[in-house]
């Protein structure tokens, strides 16, 4: 059980590359941090492994079909066994629990997240979609409710860093680090040939494959521009892109004065995550660390929003507000997966959002309902037009 050092931690998304280094980082520090529930959505194997390793109180697996499954694999623990999103929405209000990181892919990490603000736990957000679903009714909630956002990303937990002890009335700019995926100096031309095997093959990172696609669109950026704004109260004119293909700095911030912050480190994701724990305290680890000697030169470039469309659609989603960012995050969900399933073509993806973007219905004032509908409707949308290309 908790001792009065540690502190639960619930993490939703435990299989993916998150929730799997999140672990080791709890492994790394059994006096700190105990698990305390683990959710994945279908690898029930691996969460059966992670549960027999950890003994966590509860896990949930959200594909129903594989409940028992992963119930017969534990029977002889005394770990409480769910299915269903649902679930996964209400074990986040479970009164142990210290910390929630929201690890899931897409919009299904919204209700969760907003559950759990609700239930005043700690959210350590590395689900970015959530803000851009959201991001209005997501900070409103979180000042409601005193409820403390520590962002997992390795940019927005840069910016953080950045700013901690600052006076936010200083905040000049708020510039965001951009890898340029794997496709950074490929053409048009090139790109509309791309394979996903290609796209899957990220310079800096290991990351999911969904995420991975996104980096190689450039939309994950446009989604940390999103996110930024939300998490930071920054407007849009104040957050500027820069491609910095060595993933060194992760991020900076200018001030009133003309001076400029930045956050460095290897491009490693358990320095975020543990960061995020562990917050305001600094914990030591042996992780590599930066020799300058070996980076003798970082550069940076203007992103090429020509070329990567994607990165103009967020930032026209984030001027024009509403539900536009919801429609522009459902729409590329259903792009990845279509081409992830070489339905479409690379340069396709661009296609189906912007057509979605153009056809949904518009909201300018959302409610929650509102951003449920709105997901549907863009969902069904852009899956029409993936239908129609051939």
């Amino acid at each position: 059980m908790n001792t009065s050092k540690s502190k639960n931690i619930a993490i939703l998304g435990s299989t993916g590359s998150i929730g799997t280094q999140s672990l080791e980082i709890i492994k790394e520090n059994p006096d700190l941090f105990e698990v305390y529930a683990l959710t994945a959505n279908n690898n029930a194997e691996l969460l059966v492994q992670q549960a027999l390793a950890f003994k966590p109180e509860v896990v949930v697996i959200a594909n129903e079909t594989r409940y028992l499954f992963v119930k017969d694999a534990l029977k002889d623990f005394p770990i409480k066994v769910f299915a269903g999103n649902e679930s996964i929405a209400q074990i986040v209000s479970m009164e142990p629990i210290d910390i929630v990181l929201t690890a899931m892919v897409g919009y299904s990490g919204l209700k969760p997240t907003i559950n759990a603000i609700q239930a005043k736990k700690t959210i350590a957000l590395a689900n970015k979609e959530t803000l851009v679903v959201a991001g209005e009714l997501i900070t409103k909630l979180s000042i409601e409710n005193n409820t403390p956002i520590i962002p997992v990303d390795s940019e927005h937990s840069a910016i953080f860093q950045c700013l901690v002890g600052e006076n936010f009335a200083t905040i000049e700019k708020l510039i965001l680090t951009a890898s340029g995926g794997p496709f950074r100096t490929k053409t048009l031309e090139e790109l509309a040939t791309a394979t996903k095997a290609q796209a899957l093959k990220h310079p800096n990172w290991d990351m999911g494959a969904k995420i991975t696609i996104d980096s190689a669109s450039m939309m994950n950026k446009g989604f940390e521009v999103i996110e930024a704004k939300w998490l930071f109260g920054i407007p849009t004119e104040k957050i500027e892109v820069v491609v910095h293909p060595q993933s060194i700095i992760h991020s900076m911030v200018q001030f009133s004065d003309g001076s400029i912050k930045a956050q460095l480190g290897l491009p490693d994701m358990k320095l975020p995550i543990q960061y995020a724990f562990a917050y305001p305290e600094r914990l030591t680890n042996t992780y590599p660390r930066l020799d300058f000697t070996k980076y003798s030169q970082l550069d940076f470039e203007k992103p090429d929003t020509d070329k990567f469309r994607n990165l103009a659609f967020a930032f026209y989603a984030m001027e024009r507000a509403g539900n536009m960012p919801c429609i522009l995050n459902a729409a590329n969900e259903i792009a990845v997966a279509a081409f992830l399933q070489d339905k479409i073509n690379f340069l396709h993806m661009s296609d189906v959002i912007e057509k979605t973007m153009q056809q949904c219905s518009y909201i300018a004032k959302p409610t929650y309902d509102d951003y449920v509908d709105s997901n549907q409707e863009a969902r069904n949308i852009a899956q029409d037009f993936v239908n129609l290309i051939k």
